[in-house]
C-alpha cells in the first residue's frame, strides 16, 4: 500500500470517527489527490480552525479557486460549519478531510 492510500484510510477513518460521516471513497481519493503534496508535510497536512489567515487562504484557494465558489458570507459559514463538524476541540485537523467536508457541504462534488 502507497504511503497516499494509507492516509487516505487514515483520513476516511477520521471521517467515520469524529464527523459521524461515511465517505465517498471515490471523492475521498480525488480530493486527497488534489491535495498535491501537501498531505506528507506535518504543517501544511493539516488546517488550525484557529488560525484566522490559514482559513483565509483555504476560502480563497479552495473555495473560489478551486471550487469555482463566488466569495461571500456563505463560505465563511460553511467553513465555519465544517470546523464545527469536525469538532473544535479536535487538534489534528487533516487538510484532505477539511475540503472533502467543504466539498460536500456546498454540493461540489461534480468539480472532481
Amino acid at each position: 500500500m502507497s504511503k497516499r492510500d494509507e492516509l487516505i484510510v487514515k483520513y476516511a477513518a477520521d471521517l467515520k470517527d469524529k464527523c459521524g460521516v461515511t465517505a465517498d471513497m471515490d471523492l475521498l481519493t480525488k480530493v486527497t489527490i488534489g491535495c498535491g503534496p501537501s498531505i506528507y508535510n506535518a504543517d501544511s497536512s493539516t488546517v488550525s480552525s484557529s488560525d484566522i489567515s490559514e482559513l483565509t487562504t483555504v476560502k480563497n484557494n479552495f473555495l473560489i479557486k478551486k471550487l469555482g465558489l463566488s466569495d461571500g458570507a456563505d463560505l465563511d459559514q460553511g467553513i465555519t460549519e465544517v470546523m464545527a463538524q469536525y469538532g473544535k476541540t479536535n487538534r489534528s485537523k487533516y487538510r484532505a478531510v477539511v475540503y472533502y467536508l467543504l466539498t460536500k457541504h456546498f454540493g461540489k462534488e461534480s468539480v472532481y
